[in-house]
């Protein structure tokens, strides 16, 4: 009885502190792991003693293949097969010829500098070839890194990490038979990933079945059938060859996810909760199982091998698997920098432990030690300053550039000619071929079809787009079309034009900002721009007259006489939102409603055809009498 109440109370320690550390990492907006790592390690045998978890006996064992199997699955869920195209040769690259040099090089370095012998430094190397799925993930939605570098990552982080623990095991495999033939070790590794994935893709089709088919199981049941046909085939995975377990999880996450579920946004919100508590529990314990003492024993070789593996190797693999793709030269130099190494490495090397000590064989504390002091120096090194990083190269999701516009009309057509003359890309879609013409005209592109088609949306680029404008005539139409765009894919900025709905509008604040102005009629406004009723404005706040600046536009804007359509700040040019807060130094760029009788601009010599020219409009930048002398008075009052 008091056996199991000890064991009852290291997991009550254990989850308790994991999910603290979570709490924390929340709060200080700190990568989990940093904190999750500390915690573990302070509780542990070389901190306060309250945790010991090697009185889990085997127990240990087996919560960390079933963790395991769950963050991996949770992993595939993630990945989206049409993203992972955009950048499928790089990733393929990283999995395969990454996963080589990181083999090579990581293992040149510890048998060089770190003085372990060729078969320890392969095994250590073959470990860290994975880079964590759950340090990734946590790490991207903390920096807003952009959508093509995030893709590539978080695909890089879940397929590569059965392939390096199903590699990491064929070289154990070979070290404890003493098998050094290479063909029989790639035969080994490729049955397993065949066995893994075969498996993984039948059981995900299930999985996706059952979701599908069995309408009389309630939704939370169905969430506990997915996890018990996971385990289920995780443990036949295993039990078929060993260590294929690992693919099996991924390829049924991959497959599941794009096989259009229906709720399946609920399962991953379940699978989510799921993998935070295990990734909790996991590093917690292994942390705390660790000996800082054959940590600090290393020496200083173990810590140059691992200033190699992420100063050298690491860039050489982006250098070469990166050659041919699209990234440029900041993207490449982030991917260079980031390669966390986790939960994976961090079990699979205590495990190894285990299997080395008890078969005898020396350096089976020394691998688990390295292994853990590369992740405490990936985690916190590139962790820590990922954020920073991301900034200083801009490249967060909110620097990309170009604009999606769905709607060709005048409107959308100036608003095209501006980004297009910043030499950022725009793409415009709309079913009505009445403007093709002006657009084609100006080289804009223009694809003639429904906003409605996710595939037309893709084929129109809005993964690499920064901006997302949905400005046809049907305001309706235009929150249909960005509520599903900031859905599916989730464009750094989603603006449209639509009525006010206090309830659409609640529902989507973080996603749909209303475009330019509330309750904008813009088929009026477009009118206004055929008959060449507009003039095209612009005014930058100042410090000394922003309070005014900011009223007198307003007023403009309430009376229906401006519309703000873009705002430059920081050389940046953006759509206008309803709601957007105006900062000292804004540029802002509008339309000023210019009443004068079509037959007197005639006269003047205006002409419809025409392009408006931007300038300085004395309407706007000029303040009213009464204004300008209660900013006198008050001045006045001050002195």
């Amino acid at each position: 009885m008091e056996a199991s109440f000890d064991i009852t109370l290291q997991m009550v320690i254990t989850v308790f502190a994991g999910i603290s550390a979570q709490v924390m990492a929340a709060y200080f907006k700190l990568p989990s792991i940093v904190l999750l790592l500390l915690l573990g390690i302070l509780l542990g045998a070389d901190g306060v003693g309250l945790l010991h978890p090697h009185m889990l006996g085997t127990g240990l064992e087996v919560i960390v293949s079933l963790a395991t199997a769950i963050i991996l699955f949770e992993g595939g869920l993630k990945l989206d097969l049409r993203e992972l195209g955009r950048v499928s040769v790089s990733l393929q690259l990283l999995v395969t010829l990454g996963t080589l040099i990181t083999l090579l090089g990581g293992s040149m370095a510890a048998h060089w500098l770190g003085e372990f012998p060729w078969n320890i430094a392969f095994l250590y190397a073959s470990i860290v070839v994975v880079t964590g799925p759950t340090v990734i993930g946590p790490l991207l939605k903390q920096i807003n890194v952009d959508r093509q570098v995030a893709t590539l990552l978080e695909g890089e982080g879940v397929l590569i990490d059965p392939v390096g623990a199903i590699l990491a095991y064929v070289v154990l495999d070979t070290i404890l038979n003493g098998d050094a033939d290479p063909i029989n070790a790639i035969i080994g590794l490729l049955m397993r990933l065949g066995v893994g994935g075969s498996i993984g893709a039948v059981g995900g089709y299930l999985m996706s079945w059952i979701f599908k088919r069995a309408n009389f199981i309630s939704f939370e049941l169905k969430n506990l059938v997915v996890l018990a046909v996971l385990w289920g085939l995780f443990t036949l995975a295993q039990t078929i060859r060993s260590e294929s377990g690992i693919m099996t999880t991924v390829v049924a996450g991959v497959v599941f996810a794009n096989s259009s579920v229906p709720e399946e946004r609920l399962l991953r919100s379940f699978k989510n909760q799921l993998t935070i508590l295990s990734v909790s529990v996991l590093f917690i314990l292994l942390a705390a199982d660790l000996s800082i003492a054959s940590v600090l024993a290393l020496g200083w070789g173990s810590l140059l091998t691992v200033l190699v593996l992420m100063l050298v190797v690491r860039p050489i693999n982006i250098l070469f698997c990166t050659w041919n793709s699209d990234l440029n030269w900041r993207q490449k130099l982030f991917l260079s920098w980031v390669a966390p190494r986790g939960i994976v490495s961090a079990s699979v090397a205590s495990l190894f432990a285990i299997s080395l000590t008890q078969r005898g064989i020396n350096g089976g504390d020394a691998i688990k030690a390295l292994v853990f002091l590369t992740i405490i120096m990936t985690v916190f090194c590139q962790g820590l300053t990922a954020g920073w990083i991301v900034k200083w190269l801009r490249i967060t999701s909110k620097d990309a550039t170009g604009a999606l516009i769905v709607g060709c009309n005048p409107l959308s057509l100036l608003i095209a000619r501006f980004f297009q003359e910043r030499g950022e890309s725009v793409v415009m879609i709309d079913t009505d071929s009445q403007y093709f013409t002006q657009a084609e005209a100006q080289n804009l592109r223009v694809i003639a079809s429904s906003a409605l088609d996710a595939e037309v949306l893709e084929e129109a680029g809005i993964a690499s787009m920064g901006t997302f404008l949905a400005v046809t005539n049907n305001g309706e139409v235009n929150f249909v079309l960005a509520q599903r765009a900031a859905e599916e894919f989730s464009p750094p900025r989603v603006l449209a034009v639509f009525p006010r709905d206090p309830q659409a509008s609640n529902s989507t604040n973080s996603k749909v900002d209303q475009a330019f102005a509330s309750d904008l009629p813009i088929k009026t406004w477009n009118e206004y721009l055929n008959d060449g009723r507009v003039k095209l404005g612009t005014t930058t706040l100042n410090e000394e007259e922003f309070a005014s600046q900011q009223e007198h536009i307003q007023e403009k804007i309430q009376t229906g006489l401006l519309v703000p359509l873009l705002v430059e700040r920081e050389e940046r040019l953006q759509v206008m939102s309803a709601n957007q807060e105006w900062e000292i130094g804004d540029r802002i760029i509008y339309l000023l409603y210019d009443s004068r009788p079509n037959l007197l601009k005639r006269l003047s010599g205006a002409s419809q055809s025409t392009p408006l020219s931007l300038e300085t409009l004395a309407e706007v930048e000029e303040l009213p009498a009464a204004k300008l002398s209660q900013l006198s008075a008050s001045e006045a009052s001050t002195n």
